[in-house]
């Protein structure tokens, strides 16, 4: 895995020139509150979120749950949520990185093969991907639903302004599509 820093040296050294771009680089460690903030609030409530996720997935396809479907006896629901989890948090890995190549590696690096080979539906896995993914930004900018949460609401400070938090939504929702891309 390489993190913002490692990726300019690699690539410096591999030219054989100094970092290029310090600009980024700040504009990294200018962000780091805030990123560690995004982290912080996904790691806080995933496994909310990916409860939340599979029951949404399960709602909206019944069969699942059904003798013969895919989370069907109890140890397959326990590997679906399982792998939900092992996605969400190879996703806070490429967040607080800032890049995705963990999660390439080591996460999507033969995912669709390998639920193609158990016969895990596709559709069903990207629909949890995307409600999680859903579930991200609102964390990411501190603004859970009332309406979907209730009292169980967990908001982790005051809330961020939107701009502010706008390019790391961005770039949680672009990792949260890398693993859609992967499994479509």
């Amino acid at each position: 895995m390489l993190d913002a820093f490692s990726k300019a040296v690699v690539s410096a050294d591999a030219s054989t020139k100094p970092v290029a771009d310090i600009d980024a680089l700040k504009a990294f460690v200018a962000s780091g509150n805030r990123r560690l903030d995004a982290v912080n609030a996904i790691a806080s409530n995933a496994s909310c979120m990916v409860s939340d996720a599979i029951a949404g997935m399960i709602c909206e396809n019944q069969g699942l749950i059904q003798a013969g479907g895919n989370c069907y006896p109890n140890r397959r629901m326990a590997a679906c949520l399982r792998d939900a989890e092992i996605i969400l948090r190879y996703v806070t890995y490429a967040l607080l990185a800032g890049d995705p190549s963990v999660l390439d590696d080591r996460c999507l690096n033969g995912l669709k093969e390998t639920y193609a080979a158990l016969g895990v539906p596709a559709t069903s896995t990207v629909r949890a991907v995307q409600i999680m993914k859903a579930q991200a930004a609102a964390h990411i900018q501190d603004t859970p639903s009332d309406a979907r949460a209730g009292g169980k609401k967990r908001i982790m400070g005051a809330p961020v302004v939107e701009d502010r938090c706008a390019s790391l939504v961005a770039e949680a929702s672009s990792y949260f599509d890398r693993v859609i891309s992967a499994l479509s």
